[in-house]
């Protein structure tokens, strides 16, 4: 993660130079998060990941979404149906790659997290389809305590 915060003070937003990213960021997150690449399925860190906890951009550390949304797609990558907040996600229309899929960004970095794609569950019938290495799982402290008895 990114720690030093670069924020416009008018929008809240982080801003950072390409070479500012590249130097805070590791190679995989770099290629995913600023130049929109994706991790193979089933490869990355929380695509199987069940415990309780808030997911983070990997790059200026938004809250993006809650595990009491992510859900088991069986596509390989994290999956939820709705962000934490409406702000929190940016869409865009993606065409690359001969496809036309609506990509989501962090609405804070603009750093690109995946897709959403209109074949998810109740109650909103999306699946954000998210790559790992743009996020960062925190583990909530109350609930992993609870489950243990204390």
């Amino acid at each position: 993660m990114c720690a030093e915060k670069n924020e416009d003070k008018s929008t809240g937003k982080a801003v950072k130079s390409e070479e500012q990213w590249a130097s805070c960021l590791t190679p995989k997150q770099y290629e995913i998060l600023r130049r929109k690449g994706t991790e193979l399925p089933f490869t990355g860190k929380y695509y199987n990941e069940h415990r309780v906890g808030k997911y983070y951009c990997a790059a200026c550390h938004a809250l993006l979404f809650s595990s009491d949304s992510k859900f088991d797609s069986h596509t390989g990558w994290p999956s939820f149906f709705k962000p934490v907040s409406a702000g929190a996600i940016k869409e865009a229309h993606d065409r690359s790659l001969g496809m036309e899929r609506i990509e989501v960004s962090c609405g804070k970095c603009g750093g690109h997290l995946g897709h959403v794609f209109p074949d998810g569950p109740k109650p909103t019938g999306l699946r954000y389809c998210i790559n790992s290495e743009s996020l960062d799982f925190k583990e909530s402290v109350e609930k992993a305590d609870t489950k243990k008895g204390k």
